[in-house]
């Protein structure tokens, strides 16, 4: 669902049709239909008792949902409609109805979790690479960088094509499993590690995909920094069969926006991305220009060919699995090139 600023919310609408056509999966579809559901009950409940009793007093709680429903920066779906219903059965004075109103949605706010669900699991290998710092995965595909200064740390995998895709993987995080059942003399037993990805394992066409050539189409490979790897499988193993599922990623604190290129060209980095994790669609506006797409230039950098400095940028980010925030004014105008700016909203 997307959460739109104050000055951007539709008065007279909470549910946007377009919205179901901007699903990326079968769990962001079915919150949609959710939402919608809930919506027509509570409409036709809430035109009911402001024939009956308070009508004035009906229409402004229920507009005070909407506006909340829309500018929440919470992830996943707030049932704040529930909390509307105990409202009107009790009939509590107005005041009250209020406090319970706003009150009742922070506490959801800050007790949702990410709606992102895990897939099912899959089989795939992995090996591991880097060293046993992990220094050598530094930089990588997707451009974050000292994986330890962006957050990431040592638990990252570079994808085989078949995972990567193009980039647009990257962010994403797999909870990895060896599978004992298939080679217990070099898998861990019952351990699991969750990694995200930061790079790409490219193929080797000269060697086979079962002597070598792990990361060649159409093979789904992780090739994890050793330190994450070495708590799946002994070190000796090399390669171990694994099991693994996409998962919400957790991050601390929020999404983070680098700023490079140069005039009329913006290359953004966005990293530290919850939920999802990989982004789908990116938009900026300037202090002094209205909201503008932004394009993928490769891994987790989008860019611009506006001119923009000067002026405070906003971003409008929707990650893979439909969810959008929006980061308003997150770059102030005195900006530079090579600067990053740490959000407080995050998926």
């Amino acid at each position: 669902m997307t959460y739109h600023s104050s000055r951007e919310a539709n008065n007279n609408l909470c549910f946007h049709l377009s919205d179901l056509f901007s699903c990326r999966d079968r769990n962001h579809m079915q919150r949609i239909l959710h939402r919608v559901l809930h919506w027509v009950l509570f409409s036709s409940y809430l035109r009911y008792w402001a024939l009956q009793i308070h009508q004035k007093s009906s229409l402004l709680i229920g507009h005070l949902t909407c506006y909340l429903s829309l500018v929440s920066p919470c992830s996943g779906d707030l049932d704040v409609f529930s909390v509307l219903t105990s409202l009107f059965l009790s009939r509590i004075n107005m005041k009250r109805a209020i406090f319970a109103l706003v009150t009742g949605h922070l506490l959801l706010c800050f007790t949702s979790v990410s709606a992102f669900a895990p897939t099912d699991w899959t089989k795939a290998h992995a090996t591991f690479y880097g060293g046993s710092d992990a220094s050598g995965t530094m930089g990588g595909a997707c451009g974050y960088g000292n994986l330890f200064e962006a957050g990431y740390g040592t638990r990252t995998a570079a994808l085989s094509t078949a995972l990567f895709d193009d980039g647009e993987s990257c962010g994403q995080c797999y909870k990895i499993m060896c599978d004992y059942k298939t080679d217990p003399r070099w898998c861990i037993k019952g351990v699991s590690v969750t990694i995200t990805a930061t790079n790409f394992c490219p193929p080797n066409f000269a060697l086979p995909n079962d002597n070598g050539g792990w990361c060649n189409p159409p093979l789904q490979h992780f090739d994890m920094a050793q330190p994450a790897w070495e708590k799946i499988g002994i070190y000796r193993g090399g390669i171990v069969p694994v099991i693994f599922q996409r998962v919400p990623c957790k991050k601390r604190g929020g999404v983070r926006f680098t700023i490079n290129g140069r005039d009329y060209f913006e290359l953004v980095l966005i990293s530290n991305v919850a939920g999802a994790g990989s982004i789908e669609e990116v938009s900026v506006k300037g202090s002094k220009n209205v909201w503008m797409a932004m394009s993928r230039n490769w891994g987790a950098n989008w860019q611009s060919n506006a001119y923009l400095n000067g002026q405070s940028m906003s971003f409008k980010v929707t990650t893979s699995d439909g969810e959008t925030r929006v980061f308003d004014n997150i770059v102030p105008s005195s900006w530079a090139f090579g600067q990053t700016f740490s959000s407080s909203v995050q998926f």
